[in-house]
């Protein structure tokens, strides 16, 4: 039996070869032309016939054809046959551009009805041989254009005999490629038949495979027609590919390779090579493969490029505006930070007074080059002061500060924002006391923390015992000590940085805020050095205050990076590229799961490319502006060997992991919150349990019998390959979940779809909201603490003037100034942005159950935009709202463009 490729090749094979027509031949200009406007009209009428293809039986349809017709199928007899009208709806970029040498080549085959090449598949197979149905064949061709589509059409003749279309193969005969977004089939006995396709198509002179597109009726596996299986498995075999060759950029193949592409070995002029990132010595997740060469020096690294693969469906860029985000941020990537490299001189120079960082909201940075260009697309940061003059990067105040100018000094909201600001995932119960380092003492020094019982209950001020406070579920630490102490001594050898191990403890007042009172920091011996630890108490005298609030500064660069590298990047941006590259090779598109996944995914591996390539790499945003400096990611290895596991990724599982709630069947979600106002943990269990819902609703339609689950081969083969290849470093690891039941499969793709929606929403749309001015949220502390060793002149220094050691710590000028441009464009919601729930797919319109279960996931959804509201008025519930506070609004599910603070996307889409 012929497979499904030979099988697309030989049909591909039969056409005849298009020519080069001279362009004077069919382009003409002028209104008034005595000839046709037409251009079609100078063409001959053809006739040519298409061919219904049985496996070596061949029936012929009469096609009659002009450039003006549509193709026609004449039977032999018309009896009970379906004349059957296929529209097809495409954007087609490239043939917009008079630039492009092979447009006359395009704009004839749009002429003469050659665009497209169709051939409609069976899902049925013939009764007497059991082998597949051939196909029937026509051409599309151009009719009109609708605003950015271009409509294309084609008529059929379909048997009565011929069973119901369940895929579409199609040829572009174009050399350039083209973003086809759906097909419509008319005509037939049973309605039309719709194919969302939403997908580049490449010219058959790139690649001479045919695409497939399905219908958007879902099938598990076992139930998919017989006329189909063959198909099915050579799409998902096409995507997959051989491993083999370096990917070009009509490509649709998914596999998988190590983060050996962040540094660049063979750069002699800088220090840029990088330890390769998935392995026993540095596990972490795998990404999309590329095939670019490796390095001479390193044969273990990849060659950077200026371009980085994705598979062709995961970048949209021509389209629309689809990727608003992304092109503002390679903008500001790109073009916008080298100007500033060039503006600012002195990449260590820092603020000098606290009013030159207000200059930056009130006057900008000048921008003298390609004014116009970064007005055209990032007119938000670059503005003009008079016409003809040069463009200012000029930032917007960040609602924290237009609110209340003073709030980042403040105790209490340094206090407020681990549970309703930027990073809501690190603040922890305290359920061990004294409190103690794991890390071996011969290497870091001794374990105990200088935080003792006697400090603590001095500090509460005799409001009760320590005991009383751990039995009672008082204390909270932010507890950075022992992740950040193994590289404490690497990133002091660089140099415009420094790094301790950091541990912040709170007390829970009672009207449920949070009080900090203490900050322990800690740098382990080096050389002849012993270990140096120091705890800060919020102090009564000016010198305890200052070295208080050097010391919160620390943490705030410790906990900005830990939020960026690990919250932000590892555990959404970098832990999801596996799963999206597993569904993509071993769940069909017809898939039901691919299909609910499918919206969760989109521009995630764009994304994740563009990071390798400007923000995470050697030398990078990253490494250049936060305090762990070309350890960075390195150092998100490390997390995600101690700390990352897939089953502790659920929201309701996280927060019993931190000991922020415990399992209470009584209580709402079934969980009792340690702390009663905790605004992300509050609006994120609703939101995760309306997720739950409909996940629950969907699984349970399409497998109503619990075996479906583990007798689902694609399904498995999906969940097995996200743990044994694209998390192949945590492989053996006891606690990954199984898929033997429907609820079991609700769990994991909750999880999946939570981690995509609402936990990367709510640790990316409010960076610039908090950390736009960047004293709240500094990236980098430059400077060791005044008591560290003190040097005579510089403790005087301090004494002399403490507001100026401050500026020292903080970022330099060109650090802040490019980590708020790229916070600016990272918050920003584009135009045509997809938000959770909002936007209902194709397949799910056409299925009633999944169509009304959709409906009421959308109705939860909006019931949540009202709680946050109301709860948003409650004056009571002080860790969200109150005089000069930003209200918590990150989980409200919709959003106007722009930053905004709030709005859940389906993905993680920048």
């Amino acid at each position: 039996m012929m497979n499904a490729s030979s099988h697309l090749h030989r049909l591909r094979s039969t056409q005849p070869s298009s020519s080069l027509i001279p362009k004077p031949f069919f382009i003409s200009h002028g209104r008034n032309s005595s000839r046709s406007s037409n251009p079609a009209s100078l063409l001959p009428t053809r006739r040519r016939s298409s061919t219904l293809e049985f496996h070596g039986k061949q029936k012929c349809l009469s096609i009659r054809a002009s450039a003006t017709d549509h193709v026609k199928g004449v039977e032999t007899s018309k009896e009970n046959a379906s004349s059957v009208k296929a529209v097809i709806r495409a954007t087609a970029p490239g043939l917009l551009s008079d630039l492009l040498i092979t447009k006359p080549l395009d704009v004839y085959q749009d002429l003469i009805g050659k665009t497209l090449l169709l051939e409609l598949v069976s899902a049925d197979i013939e009764s007497g041989t059991g082998l597949e149905k051939g196909t029937i064949k026509g051409y599309a061709h151009k009719v009109r254009t609708e605003k950015e589509e271009v409509i294309y059409e084609s008529d059929f003749v379909v048997p009565a005999g011929f069973g119901e279309i369940g895929a579409v193969f199609v040829e572009n005969e174009h050399h350039k490629e083209m973003f086809l977004n759906n097909i419509v089939l008319d005509g037939l006995p049973n309605g039309p038949i719709h194919f969302n396709c939403s997908s580049w198509v490449h010219s058959k002179f790139d690649n001479p495979l045919k695409r497939i597109f399905f219908s958007n009726k879902s099938y598990l596996p076992k139930d998919t027609p017989t006329g189909l299986k063959k198909v099915r498995e050579t799409e998902l075999e096409n995507l997959r590919g051989d491993g083999e060759k370096e990917r070009k950029k009509f490509d649709r193949i998914y596999d998988y390779d190590t983060y050996n592409d962040l540094g660049d070995p063979d750069n002699s002029s800088e220090d840029l090579a990088r330890p390769v990132l998935g392995s026993k010595v540095h596990p972490y997740p795998r990404r999309c493969r590329t095939g670019r060469p490796r390095c001479k020096k390193d044969p273990m690294s990849e060659k950077r490029s200026s371009s980085v693969y994705v598979p062709r469906d995961e970048t949209f860029e021509d389209v629309k505006q689809l990727t608003f985000s992304t092109k503002t941020l390679k903008s500001v990537l790109h073009a916008l930070l080298p100007q500033l490299e060039v503006v600012m001189l002195n990449p260590h120079l820092g603020f000098p007074h606290f009013t030159a960082i207000d200059t930056l909201f009130q006057e900008g940075v000048p921008v003298p080059k390609d004014k116009n260009f970064f007005q055209l697309i990032i007119p938000r940061l670059v503005k003009t002061i008079t016409d003809g003059g040069d463009g200012v990067l000029l930032f917007e105040t960040p609602q924290m500060i237009e609110r209340d100018k003073f709030s980042w000094f403040r105790d209490e909201e340094f206090s407020r924002q681990t549970l309703a600001g930027l990073n809501p995932y690190s603040l922890e119960l305290v359920t061990e006391w004294p409190i103690k380092s794991k890390l071996d003492p011969e290497i870091y020094g001794p374990p105990e923390s200088l935080i003792t019982t006697e400090l603590v209950e001095k500090e509460i001020r005799g409001a009760m015992t320590i005991d009383e406070a751990l039995k009672q579920k008082k204390m909270f630490m932010l507890d950075y000590h022992d992740l950040l102490l193994p590289y404490v001594n690497k990133v002091r050898e660089i140099e415009g940085t420094t790094l301790y191990g950091s541990r912040t403890l709170f007390f829970l007042t009672m009207d449920g805020t949070l009080r900090p009172l203490a900050i322990e920091l800690t740098r382990p011996p080096v050389g002849e050095k012993p270990q140096w630890k120091q705890v800060f108490t919020p102090g009564w005298d000016g010198t305890s205050c200052w070295l208080w609030r050097l010391a919160k500064a620390h943490v705030c660069a410790h906990d900005a990076g830990y939020h960026q590298l690990v919250v932000h990047w590892l555990r959404t941006h970098c832990c999801t590229e596996p799963y999206i590259i597993a569904a993509n090779r071993q769940l069909s598109a017809m898939h039901p799961i691919y299909r609910l996944l499918h919206p969760h995914f989109r521009y995630t591996m764009e994304i994740n490319a563009l990071a390798r390539e400007s923000l995470i790499n050697a030398g990078g945003i990253i490494e250049s502006c936060f305090s762990p400096g070309k350890y960075a990611i390195e150092l998100s290895s490390a997390a995600y060997d101690q700390l990352w596991r897939f089953d502790m990724e659920a929201l309701p599982a996280d927060l019993i992991r931190r000991g922020m709630a415990v399992e209470d069947p009584t209580a709402e979600h079934g969980l009792k919150l340690s702390i009663e106002d905790y605004p992300f943990a509050n609006d994120g269990l609703i939101l995760w349990d309306t997720i739950k819902q409909w996940v629950r609703d969907y699984v349970n339609h399409y497998y109503p019998d619990p075996s479906l689950v583990e007798s689902d081969e694609e399904l498995q083969h999906w969940w097995t390959e996200v743990r044994t290849k694209g998390h192949a470093d945590k492989k053996d690891e006891p606690w990954w979940p199984v898929l033997k039941t429907p609820e079991d499969l609700v769990n994991v793709l909750t999880t999946i779809i939570w981690v995509a929606a609402g936990h990367h929403a709510a640790v990316n749309f409010g960076q610039y909201v908090y950390a736009g001015y960047f004293p709240n949220r500094p990236t980098i502390a430059r400077t060791n603490m005044p008591t560290e060793d003190p040097v005579d002149d510089e403790f005087k220094n301090f004494l002399h003037k403490p507001e100026f050691a401050m500026l020292k710590c903080f970022p330099s000028q060109i650090q802040a100034t490019k980590v708020m441009a790229v916070l600016d464009v990272l918050s920003n919601h584009s135009p045509d942005e997809e938000y959770l729930g909002d936007q209902m797919e194709p397949s799910w319109a056409e299925n009633p159950v999944i169509k009304a279960a959709f409906e009421r996931f959308n109705g939860r959804l909006k019931e949540l935009e009202g709680t946050i509201d109301e709860r948003n008025t409650n004056l009571n519930l002080k860790n969200r709202t109150g005089a000069g506070v930003v209200p918590y609004e990150l989980l409200k599910p919709l959003s106007k463009p722009g930053v905004t603070g709030m709005g859940v996307p389906n993905s993680i889409s920048i």
